[in-house]
């Protein structure tokens, strides 16, 4: 991917960077050879960012040209809200009162210069607001009010930058523009970017770190620049050209968010946020099944009205489930009327609805793996020892989950590949985990997740590499066909 750095006036910048080019403003916006450019990243360092300034046209037409643009137009319009700046600088807090708390006056300025500050001391709140923030220079000021409270944050130029400080500039544009994505080397072997969402301290995240290693080295020999990204990644994402989460998504949190920003734009992104909203509710896929006569356990939406039938209608014991249970979290197996009134009283004081389903217990649930509508892998989840699901998060020991079996997709029963195909059909064209529960001859769909499990030695154990192959060529392929429009 070409990249150009925009200014206001070519005087402005007098640093030479291998393999970039450097642009003013007044080109960019007129020239036709610009406009025509595809596969372009823009670099706005324009001195003039106000609304219908020449760098607010910048970004504004690289946008509208399909190119990427550092920052966004979106981003120069958020450093124009309070209310949004403080939004995003919630996240940023922890470190801004420990960076801060050595300081005696009731402000301070913050200078953040391509991601760097010229104090090791703010080094890491540097870091953290160009991640957040997404401008290679921009100045913040803060104000202490019993604590540390963001103030402002201001898109500054070359030419804002004082003399004092303008030594170390060379040097962190050098350092900036030279990191691995932009390492002239690699430019002609890297034809898309590609990060990939973690959470480190997660406890139980959807891939471990050897399939993390895996699926950035899947995306690398297909010619992928592969970065891991966390929250406080948020406004780099323009950066990229994909966005593969690989955190437990819910719809009240940054992984929400992420997929919701990238797809706007206009990255390819698993798993996209129609699908995160369609599967981590659990009443919409109730519905959604038995609108569709897809084959489920006997079901009841169940709110304050109506709790007096669960009892007649699903007997005694039934499993209850709050419409944002992930991974056997806030799911309750209920055996006598009185944990039943209970558990539903305690989560109908938090959710108008609730899910009630029959009990069927089964040995292991199938896990059918599903890329595009096509199926990738199959597993017989087994319930966790002594337990009645896959997890017993009531056991604080190591092995509270139960053991993972790969199958050949040839020995799957034909009914629970149909019916899982069908389910994700509904859904998207996304990466599924469709969990099956086969009985007496018949498959009942359990649930859909949007972020199934990819862990090494378990769901790979089968394909080895190729399950993550498999997974960065439907990348490429989307990006390809994205490409070409």
């Amino acid at each position: 991917m070409k990249k150009i750095i925009v200014v206001e006036n070519i005087k402005d910048w007098n640093i030479e960077i291998d393999a970039i080019e450097i642009i003013d403003a007044k080109s960019y916006l007129l020239k036709q050879s610009y406009q025509d450019l595809r596969d372009v990243r823009i670099f706005n360092l324009c001195r003039n960012n106000k609304y219908q300034g020449s760098g607010y046209y910048v970004s504004l037409l690289a946008e509208a040209r399909g190119h990427k643009v550092i920052p966004s137009i979106t981003a120069i319009q958020d450093f124009k809200s309070q209310n949004i700046l403080r939004s995003l600088s919630d996240d940023l807090d922890e470190q801004i009162q420990l960076s801060l708390k050595n300081i005696k006056s009731d402000s301070y300025t913050l200078s953040v210069y391509f991601g760097k500050n010229v104090s090791k001391t703010y080094a890491k709140l540097a870091k953290q607001f160009y991640n957040l923030f997404q401008a290679p220079l921009l100045r913040a000021e803060f104000e202490f009010k019993k604590k540390w409270l963001l103030k402002s944050v201001k898109l500054i130029s070359i030419n804002d930058i004082s003399e004092e400080h303008k030594p170390y500039i060379r040097q962190f544009a050098e350092e900036y523009f030279s990191k691995k994505r932009y390492d002239s080397t690699k430019i002609q072997k890297t034809t898309y970017d590609l990060a990939i969402l973690v959470n480190p301290k997660e406890s139980d995240p959807p891939s471990n770190k050897t399939a993390l290693k895996k699926i950035a080295e899947a995306g690398e020999r297909l010619g992928f620049y592969v970065e891991m990204i966390t929250k406080y990644d948020f406004n780099r994402l323009p950066e990229f050209d994909a966005l593969f989460i690989r955190e437990t998504t819910m719809v009240n949190n940054h992984t929400y968010r992420f997929s919701r920003k990238a797809f706007a734009e206009g990255l390819i992104v698993i798993d996209d946020p129609i699908s995160i909203l369609r599967c981590t509710n659990k009443v919409y896929l109730a519905e959604l099944l038995i609108h569709n006569k897809v084959s489920i356990p006997k079901t009841l939406i169940i709110h304050k009205d109506n709790k007096q039938e669960v009892l007649p209608y699903l007997g005694l014991p039934c499993v209850l489930k709050k419409p944002d249970s992930a991974f056997s979290i806030g799911v309750v197996k209920v055996k006598t009327e009185e944990e039943l009134e209970k558990q539903l009283n305690e989560m109908l004081a938090s959710s108008d609805l609730v899910i009630g389903q029959e009990f069927l217990f089964t040995d292991y649930d199938w896990r059918i793996g599903i890329l595009n509508n096509e199926l990738l892998y199959a597993c017989k989840y087994h319930m966790a020892k002594g337990h009645w699901q896959i997890y017993d998060w009531s056991n604080k020991e190591e092995d509270n989950y139960g053991r993972v079996e790969c199958i050949p997709l040839d020995q799957v029963p034909e009914m629970v590949k149909q019916i899982a195909l069908k389910t994700s059909n509904l859904i998207g064209n996304g990466l599924y985990g469709v969990d099956v529960k086969y009985k007496d001859g018949i498959a009942y769909i359990i649930e859909i997740n949007d972020n199934p499990s990819l862990d090494a030695n378990y769901e790979d154990r089968l394909l080895g590499d190729s399950l993550y192959d498999q997974i960065m060529e439907e990348f490429k392929r989307r990006l390809d066909l994205s490409k070409n429009k």
